[in-house]
């Protein structure tokens, strides 16, 4: 003897009024004992009468992930106890309902048959009011909270559901960097009800025009700009100097390191110059940036076309991973996805605690062991050093302050002379490298940051030494056949000007 799987029915209550349920819904909820709604508040909720809702399960969520995992789990669950239950959604269950989509990717594994029936969705009474033939216009439907990611590249027409909160208005506004504000959008809200509204105004008022709620979308019939246009056409831009370009073509991750590397030092250069005071110095910040920015595409493209990885793989790592470890900002169940739904209030936590919480969340993500795993060893000696001297400092490896670790210098100081006098080339570097790290220590206990600090150094040596070079010019004076107190005198003077 056999028996029937168990089965979830899923209707649509239509896009409000009661005039747009169908009648296969109504025969379906009026079949089922068990019913249950995504939410009861829609108007035309009533209409499935005793019902178990998961509205609460919105008030207690961080993140709508959180929420629909919830509501596809405990639907599965009472399929299973019940053997058959109805579970009703608003509009209709094919169109944005992130529910009905986990239903349908995990009931199969589940055991349990997916029922959907047609319905009636917002789309249908919106190009009616619109006087918009979608198939002939080619518009494209995007959810609000996914705007600047799935509008990338679009001049529109858009027509944007979910766009429930002022908050996510104003977030499809700014993602639009080249909109001039006077850009025609229409606001539609509860379609098809008696509270019916179609408010027509710009983009720069579109968050401020009316209130939003569960029932409110947006139509956008063109945008001025693309979102992301500019990085959607470097992006493709990467990808044909990959194809048609000899010199790109052959590049691998291992032959662009050296190019990585020195743009990343141009970027540092360029950073050093800026002028608070001069706008125009920004103009070489960008420039690096943006080569920098290329090889960081470059390695993407090449991943894209071995299969293995693409740049929206690289965006959306260090996103989930930047919101994984601020959970003072997102929350301690944040994934990033819809973060917005709730936001607490950013406790009151001091830079330390920020970043010793920042270190104990990547050590739990990596399972490390070692409070070193992680340095890179290819890292410039100095920056090396300083990272590893304060990863040591972090679990009490340290001394209490500046105070001890200055007479380590003199230590270390007197070792390399003794190294030295004993003319063993090895052991003079080993002392050699011992001084260094110690005053490696000593940086950071002055807070002073090693590789800057030597960097600007030797730019002093630098500048005065040119103008050594400027004023032996000046007396005909051969720098290779000066001797000492000639020297000396030179680099007395050059110290004065530069002072």
């Amino acid at each position: 003897m056999t028996h029937d799987p168990p089965t979830i029915t899923v209707v649509g209550l239509g896009p409000g009024g009661l005039d747009h349920v169908t009648e296969e819904t109504r025969r379906a909820i009026d079949d089922h004992r068990h019913r249950y709604l995504r939410t009861a508040v829609h108007p035309s909720a009533s209409i499935v009468g005793e019902a178990l809702t998961f509205d609460d399960v919105y008030d207690r969520a961080d993140t709508f992930d959180d929420v629909y995992e919830h509501i596809t789990s405990e639907l599965l669950a009472a399929a299973t106890e019940h053997g058959r239950i109805l579970y009703a959604v608003p509009g209709s269950p094919l169109v944005l309902e992130r529910t009905v989509r986990q239903l349908r990717e995990r009931s199969d594994d589940a055991g349990i048959d997916l029922r959907i029936l047609p319905a009636m969705s917002f789309l249908d009474v919106a190009w009616a009011r619109l006087g918009v033939d979608p198939v002939e216009a080619g518009v494209r439907l995007v959810d609000g909270h996914d705007f600047a990611v799935a509008a990338a590249g679009e001049r529109g027409p858009l027509l944007v559901a979910h766009t429930h909160a002022d908050w996510v208005l104003s977030e499809i506004k700014l993602a639009v960097d080249g909109a001039t504000g006077d850009e025609p959008v229409t606001v539609l809200q509860a379609l098809g009800t008696p509270d019916e509204q179609i408010t027509h105004t710009t983009w720069a008022d579109l968050d401020r025009s009316v209130d939003a709620d569960h029932l409110t979308s947006l139509w956008i019939p063109e945008l001025a700009t693309p979102v992301g246009a500019e990085y959607v056409r470097f992006h493709q831009l990467t990808r044909t100097l990959r194809e048609q370009c000899p010199w790109d073509i052959d590049q691998t991750h291992h032959s662009l390191v050296p190019f990585l590397l020195e743009e990343t030092y141009e970027v540092v250069d360029a950073v050093q110059a800026l002028d608070p005071d001069d706008p125009s110095t920004d103009h070489d910040l960008i420039e690096e940036l943006g080569d920098l920015l290329y090889q960081i595409e470059f390695h993407a493209t090449i991943a894209e076309q071995e299969g293995r990885f693409t740049i929206a793989d690289v965006a959306s790592g260090i996103h989930d991973k930047l919101v994984r470890r601020h959970p003072h900002v997102f929350g301690t169940d944040a994934t990033g996805t819809d973060a917005g739904l709730r936001h607490d209030p950013a406790a009151e936590l001091s830079t330390d605690q920020v970043l010793s919480n920042w270190d104990d969340i990547k050590r739990a993500e990596k399972s490390r062991t070692s409070v070193f795993d992680g340095i890179p060893r290819s890292m410039p000696s100095l920056a090396y050093a300083a990272k590893v001297s304060r990863k040591a400092s972090k679990v009490g490896f340290d001394w209490a302050d500046v105070n001890g670790a200055l007479p380590k210098i003199t230590e270390e100081h007197g070792e390399l002379v003794e190294a030295i006098d004993s003319g063993d080339h090895d052991h003079t570097t080993a002392e050699l490298g011992d001084l260094l790290f110690a005053v490696v220590n000593v940086a950071r206990h002055l807070d002073v940051d090693p590789e800057l600090a030597l960097r600007a150094a030797t730019d002093r040596f630098r500048a005065r030494f040119e103008i050594v070079e400027q004023l032996a010019t000046e007396r005909s004076i051969d720098l290779r056949d000066a001797d000492l107190p000639t020297l000396d005198e030179l680099w007395g003077l050059a110290k004065t000007r530069t002072r």
